[in-house]
């Protein structure tokens, strides 16, 4: 999960042949996102039923930070602070191994879906004002249930950074709510209108990245192949409504807004094309095992074969007229 922290420009040359910007320069406006470790805390198992996906159990870590025990509270101030002080003394004593065990048994017996639970380290910038953590559920995918149960939970406790998940260049989609403008004024009930205006769930596909960075290293800050002047990727005074960007960072085309998922579709050149069938046919015969003309000349004779009988046909029908 990222936190947008503004937007600024970058140039670069364009790589797209048969584009008129190929081999040019061009401008693009660029999204920071502040992308801080994320901490794995539990792990959950869902079952498949009838109605859908429901929850089986799930096991916490023993050491929980303050910012995640606050996202249990409405006021942290007034409240006594006693979240999950009592499940993480399971770990202290033989009987509360055995329980959490069992729980983890039953998982890898009877769930279908295994997810982690993983929160944010908000403590870590400086551009948000808030202190709780936000907490989301992340799938695990391949291998066996047992294997994901194990694999969950040997990540307890552990930070994952960045650039564990995302390289450069690749292509990501991102998910997020647009800029919320409350409700309209006046709206009835007899009259079809929508009262929400803004704050709706959004998932922008195939954004590129072109920059991870992670703090205290090199990819932090603006330098280049071309530009080795020393600069840091937040700009004098900051960024508006954000201050300072002071972690690991992403850097993306076009406005984003916070998720980050792998890309859903599949990268495929948009611009290749073809003149006639037989192309089509040589082309997909040379991507086979054992291409050559024993496996594209069958494809040539059909061709050749049936635009002679649609001639033939043809043909003999004006005679009979």
């Amino acid at each position: 999960m990222g936190y947008k922290a503004g937007m600024t420009h970058i140039v670069r040359e364009v790589e797209k042949p048969g584009s008129k910007l190929h081999k040019k320069e061009t401008c693009e406006a660029v999204t920071i996102l502040e992308t801080p470790p994320m901490v794995i805390v539990g792990v959950v198992a869902y079952i498949k039923t009838p109605r859908g996906l429901r929850t089986l159990n799930a096991v916490w870590a023993q050491h929980l930070s303050e910012e995640l025990r606050r996202r249990f509270y409405k006021n942290w101030y007034k409240a006594k602070k006693k979240a999950f002080t009592k499940y993480s003394k399971k770990y202290e004593t033989e009987d509360g191994k055995k329980d959490i065990q069992a729980e983890l048994e039953k998982m890898k017996k009877y769930a279908s879906v295994i997810r982690v639970l993983a929160h944010t380290q908000v403590k870590k910038m400086k551009g948000l004002k808030q202190k709780k953590a936000h907490l989301m559920e992340i799938q695990v995918n391949g291998g066996t249930i047992p294997q994901k149960v194990d694999y969950a939970y040997g990540f307890f406790e552990k930070q994952v950074p960045i650039d564990a998940l995302f390289q450069k260049d690749e292509m990501i989609d991102i998910i997020g709510v647009t800029k919320g403008k409350g409700y309209e004024s006046q709206s009835f009930l007899q009259v079809a209108r929508a009262g929400q205006n803004g704050y709706h769930h959004r998932t922008e596909m195939n954004k590129k990245i072109y920059k991870v960075g992670k703090a205290g290293q090199e990819s932090h800050t603006t330098i280049t192949d071309f530009d080795r002047t020393e600069k840091d990727i937040t700009p004098m005074g900051g960024f508006p409504h954000y201050e300072r960007c002071v972690d690991g960072l992403v850097l993306c085309s076009g406005p984003l807004e916070e998720i980050l998922a792998p890309g859903l579709l599949k990268e495929a050149n948009q611009t290749v094309g073809f003149l006639l069938s037989w192309d089509v046919k040589a082309f997909l015969a040379a991507l086979r095992s054992d291409p050559g003309p024993v496996s594209i000349a069958p494809f040539l004779v059909e061709e050749l074969v049936s635009t002679f009988l649609k001639f033939y046909s043809c043909f003999h029908r004006e005679q009979g007229r």
